[in-house]
């Protein structure tokens, strides 16, 4: 599967500074002067390119999430199928994104900033997770451990399971019952995935 590359340039600082801003009180109380005195920047340079907090943050948003599904995506290993590394990555992911700091923040503090990702519009993180998702269909359909289907379809309804699972999981669990724990919830998504996948 064909990582995202980032490009490291000087809006990584900035980046580092917002994020560093929402972990310490949430996005709504951060402001572009917070952030242009961490990145040790012009607020004028910010406005250059961002208009306001929330484009920031959207900037942050898809850095960060990219980052996270690229990190779990797990190596190629021989004799192992484009499916079982997909279904490794994506639950992996799922695991990794929602103890990744930023969402728990967003989740615990700003929850309403996920909502137009979830119900009206894709951004630019799920359509770089898109693209990296319809890949490794892609690569499945050629090796034959992903059973035969409109790639583009497939990968978007595969974001659809993971992105429930990450942004809902917690409405769903009881961590007092090992049955109903995450842990046994991802094992649930692990068989969901193969069970979409498998040919």
């Amino acid at each position: 599967m064909t990582p995202i590359r980032h490009n490291h340039s000087d809006s990584d600082a900035v980046l580092d500074a917002v994020r560093d801003c929402v972990l310490a009180v949430g996005v709504r109380r951060t402001t572009l002067t917070d952030v242009a005195r961490r990145a040790g920047v012009s607020r004028m340079t910010l406005y250059r390119r961002w208009p306001d907090v929330r484009s920031l943050v959207g900037d942050l948003m898809t850095r960060e999430w990219v980052a996270v599904a690229t990190g779990a995506m797990p190596e190629r290993r021989p004799g192992t199928t484009t499916r079982a590394l997909m279904v490794e990555g994506l639950v992996a992911g799922v695991r990794t994104f929602r103890a990744h700091p930023l969402f728990q923040k967003i989740v615990d503090v700003d929850p309403e900033l996920l909502l137009p990702y979830v119900l009206d519009r894709r951004g630019a993180s799920q359509m770089a997770l898109l693209a990296l998702l319809a890949d490794a269909v892609r690569e499945g359909h050629a090796d034959g451990s992903v059973r035969a289907g409109h790639v583009e379809r497939q990968a978007r309804s595969l974001l659809l399971i993971v992105q429930s699972f990450t942004l809902s999981l917690r409405t769903m669990t009881d961590e007092d019952d090992a049955d109903l724990g995450s842990d046994a919830f991802l094992a649930e998504l692990r068989s969901i995935l193969e069970r979409t996948l498998t040919p």
